[in-house]
């Protein structure tokens, strides 16, 4: 394990327990999300500078409740508990939590009454506009705790322990709601935990490269390669770290954007001391797909057929036994339940889901702990140009999660002649940057039409378009109407079976940025 100081969040559940993660790491400070539980590995121990509990959606009260082990509070180090995570202190410690009178959701008001290091930066007036989201509150304080910030419905906003070491906070800090949320927790990691702010896209690049080379020895590794931001940070990486020791596999699934597979063989043919082979599994991919409908199916079958020609593949190559993959943090927690509790997978990943149990090949993932827009800049600090650090996301099923339905190659050809003139138009008109990801959908459904004089009976396809910072939530995207005109009018003129164009105005949540 990598030996650098860090601080340690304890998943409760939250939906906002990655947005912890952002905030402390746009600090510099390194940090690291364990569901809660999972027990603190010793060897962390002596590297922590401090604990953050986060919220979560049950009541610490009920039977079943997510806990800890209290023994966290004898570590030495400063804790933080956010919401459910005051709660769960209160309540370990001896205190009472009960139901509220007043539920808090939203904006609201809280009023300091006592010092605090949390406040140098945070709250200097005495008050702060805060995120509260809660239905119970602290009754009455463990011993030897005071508090140091009210609400007009929680007398407890904030409470300290007497030395100062363990705070809760009832509102949500690392919410952008929350004014100056991040100054506060600036203060908790600074001025509380004493962090160096010393973790870098520099530093862990070469903490990267020394991993990888530890790991892989004189082994060889073969990369999963699609061409998208993420594989292609990974073989910048591959390439820095071990050179010719890594092969970088190109498959072409018959399931790419407009010219997509000619675009990633020109620049890997020439990139850097990794070996590049392009493999066209057009065929293979859609014969296996011919017929099927379900989303969950089709992504498991191209995640079995993906692994497969790499076993294919990986026998040609001496000395093979890593698979190195792209995986982000987001495939992770949104594949797999967060807090302990039934698993309710929004979706299966590609690159954590479906992989068969004959895969002889180990797992590298070093980007498993980074966020989207971590790993861009890992590609920029990498050198790789703009145009392939800057692409929106692609899924890794391609056009089989956008052709909703069953999936042909007729219908793959269509969709990417509406797509290509969906995002050239962005391009052109300046909004492609502006938009974390945008895409055309073919939908499984005909809709009745008139063109020169005469009645159409063809396809319909949907523009999605939506900002966002990590994929993990989303809103969509406010498209000047002169400009979703100017495509529908393109695309329903040069796209030969379609004959209908909508915009998808959901957020996410509720929806996924994906239709399957």
């Amino acid at each position: 394990m990598l030996q650098r100081e860090m601080v340690l969040i304890i998943d409760f559940g939250s939906q906002y327990t990655q947005l912890i993660a952002r905030r402390v790491r746009e600090a510099n400070v390194y940090c690291e999300i364990r569901p809660c539980f999972q027990e603190i590995p010793e060897e962390i121990k002596p590297h922590l500078k401090g604990i953050i509990l986060s919220g979560g959606p049950n009541s610490v009260y009920a039977e079943g409740a997510p806990t800890i082990d209290p023994s966290i509070f004898d570590l030495g180090i400063p804790v933080l508990g956010i919401c459910y995570g005051m709660q769960l202190i209160t309540h370990l410690l001896g205190g009472e939590v009960e139901p509220a009178e007043h539920r808090e959701f939203g904006r609201a008001v809280i009023h300091t009454i006592k010092s605090s290091p949390l406040f140098k930066k945070f709250a200097v007036a005495g008050t702060e506009t805060v995120w509260m989201s809660h239905g119970d509150r602290v009754k009455t304080l463990p011993e030897g705790f005071h508090p140091i910030a009210e609400s007009a419905n929680s007398p407890y906003a904030m409470i300290a322990s007497e030395d100062g070491r363990i705070v809760g906070v009832q509102f949500h800090p690392e919410v952008a709601h929350t004014d100056h949320g991040s100054a506060f927790i600036q203060g908790f990691l600074f001025d509380m935990c004493g962090c160096t702010a010393d973790w870098t896209m520099d530093n862990f690049i070469d903490e990267q490269v020394k991993a990888i080379k530890a790991q892989v020895g004189d082994d060889h590794v073969i990369l999963g390669l699609s061409g998208g931001v993420d594989s292609t940070v990974v073989a910048a990486l591959m390439d820095r770290a071990i050179g010719s020791q890594c092969t970088a596999i190109f498959v072409d699934n018959g399931l790419m954007r407009y010219r997509e597979a000619e675009e990633v063989c020109a620049f890997f043919e020439t990139y850097g001391d990794i070996n590049f082979v392009h493999v066209d599994a057009s065929e293979r991919f859609l014969g296996e797909l011919a017929g099927v409908a379900e989303p969950e199916k089709k992504r498991k079958i191209i995640g079995r057929v993906f692994i497969e020609v790499f076993e294919d593949e990986a026998a040609k190559i001496k000395n093979a036994r890593w698979l190195a993959q792209g995986t982000l943090y987001p495939d992770v927690i949104e594949s797999v339940s967060p807090n302990g509790g039934p698993a309710v997978t929004i979706k299966s990943h590609h690159n954590v889901g479906g992989l068969p149990d004959f895969m002889k090949l180990k797992l590298i993932e070093p980007l498993r702990e980074l966020f989207k827009d971590e790993v861009r800049l890992m590609g920029y600090e990498l050198g790789l140009p703009k145009e392939r650090v800057d692409r929106h996301p692609f899924p890794g099923p391609g056009l089989a999660v956008r052709v909703l339905g069953a999936v042909d190659k007729e219908r793959c050809d269509r969709l990417r002649l509406a797509d290509r003139i969906f995002i050239d138009e962005l391009r052109a008109s300046g909004h492609y940057d502006h938009i974390w990801q945008a895409y055309a959908a073919l939908l499984p459904v005909k809709t009745v039409g008139v063109m020169g004089d005469e009645r159409t009976y063809e396809n319909a396809t949907v523009l999605r378009a939506v900002t966002s910072t990590d994929g993990m939530t989303a809103d969509w995207y406010h498209m000047p109407y002169d400009l979703l005109a100017k495509i529908s009018n393109r695309i329903i003129n040069e796209v030969r079976g379609i004959n209908r164009v909508a915009y998808d105005i959901s957020s996410k949540p509720p929806a996924t940025i994906e239709w399957e």
